[in-house]
């Protein structure tokens, strides 16, 4: 069976906050978002990006494996939940393991939160909070088959840092002709495009 998931288009964002203001709604997290809708390069730019969890495939869950009391549980699905709170005691592993820096820490509850797919509705047939509020479907939730034959654009689940290649249950959409998203190889260029050449070296990985 064709697995939905999410598709995050940055080409399409306008910076409306839609999706931080939509995904307050979810059950498991009620007036908190679990979204974060970046600047790409304040100086230079507006582009803006959602970043929301990936939920990683291999290799799986960075966050799970590191959890030492098996707090973060994954669906058969591959929907890696937020941190069970009667099992999570606060070590934050998982917060410095995400190679997505994804995970929040609430200190006064001593519990990890992120985003979970918004399961009390995927697992009913529903969209997402998120991807319902984008006005501009720059997230946007479908099986892989429906975003080829409904959308443009090159979906790809491969993102690199440095020297660490993570496959994603959620796809990234690029321009034609790129296979993986290379994040040490965007910074180093933001760092030339934005004047600061010397910092490109603290890319290297």
């Amino acid at each position: 069976m064709a697995i939905k998931t999410i598709f995050t288009d940055p080409s399409r964002c306008i910076g409306c906050r839609a999706c931080e203001a939509a995904c307050r709604e979810c059950d498991s997290h009620k007036g908190e978002s679990m979204i974060m809708v970046d600047f790409i390069a304040r100086p230079a730019s507006v582009a803006t990006q959602p970043t929301l969890c990936m939920h990683c495939v291999d290799p799986v869950a960075p966050c799970a494996q590191v959890c030492p009391v098996m707090a973060i549980l994954i669906t058969p699905e591959g929907v890696v939940q937020q941190a069970d709170p009667s099992r999570c005691i606060g070590c934050r592993n998982c917060v410095y393991a995400c190679p997505f820096g994804v995970p929040k820490f609430d200190a006064s509850a001593r519990l990890m939160k992120k985003c979970n797919l918004c399961f009390d509705r995927t697992s009913q047939g529903l969209q997402p909070w998120c991807t319902q509020a984008c006005p501009t479907a720059a997230i946007w939730y479908g099986t892989y088959e429906e975003f080829v034959s409904q959308r443009t654009g090159h979906a790809i689940n491969r993102t690199v840092f440095g020297h660490q290649e993570v496959q994603t249950r959620n796809y990234f959409v690029l321009p034609e002709g790129e296979d993986r998203l290379d994040i040490t190889a965007l910074l180093r260029a933001a760092a030339r495009e934005t004047g600061h050449p010397e910092r490109e070296e603290a890319w290297i990985v």
